[in-house]
């Protein structure tokens, strides 16, 4: 395949496709839910209850009750540490998987290594990638095998988070009334937690109903999470405006139930073959100890470049990286230097490949010729979350299902009764949003919540120009405070738990060690973090997103990518494993460089 590709020709496509979705306001072109779509915030799941306001104290106060605090309480619980409190603010532990309840919802990392701490807690995902009951019901079961629903609240959401020097405790102010202590911290509000919506002119003004994917409305659809059908769409004339992964995800759905369905493209996704398939309880029962960690190692080795003996997970994820590495191996045999230009050149040939098998794909899939022009992506397949879908194209053969490709301009303008494209009307009953979370923004609007380290200084204030920590953990000025995500860590895009998993282990081997030397503050030093953030900064291969790319949250929304950007979408430069058999090795030398205990 690789002398039929016309590169220079598709460098060409790729351009000018980026080019038509190029907009000055970068994320700024996306509305929060106020006014008329507050309620998007609200839990319509769980009715809140009323309780007595809490101003007691504990050890360690873990916000967010998605799988960063449960993987984060369960290392700590394993650990001896029993004082934690998780603060959630849906009305159950899970996080996004608490909120996304949307038909058809599923992991698109194989469950084997998506889900964690299987092993500890005795589960066998039913199938290779599991729907979003079975993964909400993980969550319930972490925590009550780990004993986190003890000391937990639900239904509360921070306010305000603030260090009180003299006390050396933290202050956790919430909705209720609470004025919490905690010695310490942790925060994994996620980085897709706060829904947005497409800042459309006459958004607030469609007369019927309609909702955000993250709250999806059953009463007005009918059906339910695990998959009854929606009969209440029949004869329906449903809109949905976006096509990223949720859309991927329901709209098979949405065709199967829908009197007429419509979807609104500015971009398509890659859509990759999934290949699902239900787990031989047999076959599972023969993996012997340790093997989740082997199969974690294994995935984050092949889909980073590295090599293994066998694919474990093999998906498409590992399938591309191999295809990377090969294609580096093939060159340094013909001659080729190692270095970044070999990389990048193997690279792109590879993903020329693979992104050309994608779209020969939809050909094969998708019956009308015109429908399947307007779904094949053109970009590289990292420039967006890649999507593996078995159902999502053939669901435009259904003749109830319109893909109403808006050339990369997006919707034009909402009214009463519908949606304008390219001055061409289309009547709704119900219009469904599938505009995803807020990545970009400030981390106090992304979480809903300012959090005040010493001095009063706000985190807003301190990364007001990228993302300043040590380890994408440590924070200086922010005492006793510990971040849990990817960013300036592991950064595996691809299976964001396993970054939850190590970083909850560091933790806890941490405040083990404070509690053994007597410490009440531990508290990353400024040359520490300052030495970090330069060695993210002086390697190219540490930031994650590609101004090339067409726009989207990874790269900005092909904004300005500055030194703010790079920083906050930076990662450990020589990847995820090295990053976790580094971190490895610090926190077991027993001294904690860059921490002070004091």
């Amino acid at each position: 395949m690789t002398d039929t590709i016309d590169r220079d020709a598709l460098r060409r496509r790729y351009r000018e496709e980026r080019d038509k979705r190029l907009r000055s306001e970068g994320n700024e072109q996306y509305l929060q839910p106020t006014g008329k779509f507050a309620h998007l915030l609200d839990d319509p799941y769980t009715p809140r209850v009323e309780r007595e306001p809490l101003f007691d104290e504990v050890t360690v106060a873990i916000i967010g009750g998605g799988f960063s605090g449960l993987t984060t309480g369960a290392r700590l619980k394993q650990a001896g540490i029993d004082d934690v409190r998780i603060i959630e603010g849906g009305g159950d532990v899970g996080g996004a998987w608490y909120w996304n309840r949307y038909p058809g919802a599923m992991c698109d990392t194989a469950a084997m290594v998506y889900l964690p701490l299987l092993e500890e807690t005795g589960h066998m995902p039913s199938m290779k990638y599991v729907f979003a009951p079975e993964i909400f019901g993980h969550a319930k079961r972490i925590a009550t095998h780990f004993g986190l629903y003890d000391n937990a609240v639900f239904s509360t959401n921070v306010t305000e988070l603030a260090w009180d020097d003299d006390a050396d405790r933290w202050i956790i102010h919430t909705d209720r009334g609470d004025a919490i202590r905690a010695r310490f911290v942790t925060m994994g509000t996620g980085p897709l937690h706060r829904p947005k919506l497409p800042g459309i002119p006459g958004i607030e003004t469609f007369d019927g109903p309609c909702f955000h994917t993250s709250r999806w409305d059953y009463g007005l659809t009918g059906g339910n999470p695990e998959g009854a059908p929606m009969t209440e769409l029949a004869g329906k004339r449903v809109g949905i405006i976006g096509t990223g992964a949720t859309s991927v995800q329901c709209i098979p759905a949405l065709a199967r139930d829908s009197g007429e369905l419509f979807v609104f493209q500015r971009t398509p996704s890659s859509i990759d073959i999934r290949n699902n398939h239900a787990i031989d309880p047999e076959w599972f029962a023969t993996l012997g100890p340790g093997w989740q960690q082997q199969w974690l190692t294994n995935f984050a080795t092949l889909q980073t470049g590295g090599f293994a003996d066998e694919d474990l997970v093999h998906d498409g994820w590992t399938d591309i990286s191999k295809r990377i590495r090969d294609k580096v191996v093939q060159m340094l045999g013909e001659g080729a230097t190692f270095g970044p230009e070999a990389m990048l050149k193997a690279y792109e040939e590879s993903d020329d490949e693979k992104m050309t098998e994608i779209r020969a794909r939809v050909d094969e899939l998708v019956a009308d010729p015109a429908t399947a022009e307007a779904l094949k992506p053109w970009y590289r397949q990292l420039c967006k979350r890649p999507c593996f879908h078995d159902e999502y194209l053939q669901a435009y053969n259904n003749p109830n299902t319109h893909l109403i490709d808006t050339d990369g301009k997006g919707v034009e303008r909402i009214d009463a009764t519908g949606v304008w494209i390219n001055g061409v009307h289309h009547d709704l009953d119900v219009l469904i949003f599938a505009s995803g979370f807020e990545v970009g923004t400030s981390a106090a609007r992304r979480s809903g919540f300012e959090t005040y380290g010493r001095d009063r200084l706000s985190l807003t204030d301190k990364w007001a120009e990228g993302m300043q920590s040590m380890h994408g953990m440590h924070v200086h000025g922010f005492p006793n405070l510990f971040i849990v995500g990817p960013s300036q860590g592991s950064n595996l895009i691809s299976n964001i738990t396993q970054n939850l998993t190590e970083a909850g282990t560091t933790i806890a081997t941490i405040l083990c060690h404070a509690s053994e030397v007597g410490a009440t503050e531990v508290e990353v030093t400024a040359e520490s973090e300052a030495a970090w953030v330069a060695l993210l900064e002086g390697s190219v291969r540490a930031f994650m997103g590609n101004p090339d790319c067409t726009p989207g949250y990874y790269n900005n929304e092909g904004g300005t990518i500055g030194r703010k950007e790079r920083l906050n979408g930076s990662g450990y430069p020589d990847g995820p494993v090295a990053y976790w058999q580094y971190l490895d090795r610090w926190r077991n030398a027993g001294d904690f460089t860059g921490l002070a205990f004091t």
